[in-house]
């Protein structure tokens, strides 16, 4: 709940979603910098840890939406929102006092943009790392006035589509994001990732081939590492373009897996 001080702001009340699937490990602190705000709400898809229960002993109401996509799985968290300002954030990112500030000046201002794309300051390996694509790290807007855009309807990497008239802006501070625990959830998020990507080229008529997903893995690798100026962040600017190469690599490799299959099953 906002203290009587931050109540004091004359604007409107504020939703925060946040996704959460099995992430007791994160979701504490990703909570907590956000209780300021007059709502949050957990969206949960079937947690089989005590990443619910963690948020209802903070006060957080958890709404469980079956994963069919997280474009679809955000659609649905905005529609759990009580309030027509929302902000959306992920289990392994938090708040900063910063940003906090700015959104309250920007719920405060008369005339706000619809919606604000967030910089995020990503920490690897222990370092922030200020290269690789990982910075500023836009993704879809994450402060928005309902109705200012849609999700699409991706199973991974979605993007948005803005609603005609809808104004899109940038925010100056930014939040933390702490992807990875260790390189073994790394690990294991490239293979969930890599696998619903692949799943999302086929639903699109996309074919590969064992030659397409190793040049595909080899540009990604190259753009991280070389282009993005990977090799400026050290040793985690290694990792993290290697962590492109198989990502990309294998989400190709897996549609050409399930394309053999496919044929296979059809003789």
């Amino acid at each position: 709940m906002p203290s009587s001080q931050e109540s004091a702001f004359a604007r409107p009340p504020l939703s925060v979603y946040v996704l959460g699937y099995n992430q007791e490990h994160k979701i504490r602190p990703a909570l907590e910098s956000v209780l300021w705000a007059d709502e949050v709400v957990l969206v949960d898809s079937g947690s089989t840890d005590g990443t619910a229960d963690i948020a209802a002993s903070l006060g957080v109401g958890v709404v469980q939406v079956p994963f069919s996509g997280f474009g679809a799985l955000r659609n649905d968290a905005v529609s759990h929102c009580r309030f027509d300002w929302v902000f959306s954030l992920d289990s392994d990112e938090r708040m900063t006092e910063e940003a906090k500030a700015e959104i309250i000046a920007i719920l405060s201002s008369s005339q706000p943009m619809d919606a604000y794309l967030v910089p995020r300051k990503n920490f690897f390996l222990g370092r922030w790392i200020r290269h690789s694509d990982w910075y500023p790290d836009y993704r879809q807007p994450q402060l928005f006035r309902k109705g200012a855009f849609t999700y699409t309807h991706d199973l991974v990497h979605e993007s948005f589509r803005m609603h005609p008239g809808m104004r899109l802006g940038h925010m100056k501070a930014a939040i933390v994001q702490i992807p990875f625990a260790d390189l073994g959830e790394m690990i294991g998020k490239m293979n969930r990732y890599s696998t619903l990507g692949a799943e999302k080229l086929g639903s699109r008529g996309r074919k590969s081939s064992v030659p397409m997903a190793f040049l595909h893995g080899l540009w990604a690798f190259f753009r991280h590492y070389v282009l993005k100026k990977g090799f400026l962040d050290g040793g985690a600017g290694f990792v993290i373009a290697l962590y492109n190469f198989e990502s990309s690599f294998y989400k190709y490799a897996k549609l050409y897996d399930r394309t053999i299959r496919d044929s296979s099953g059809s003789r």
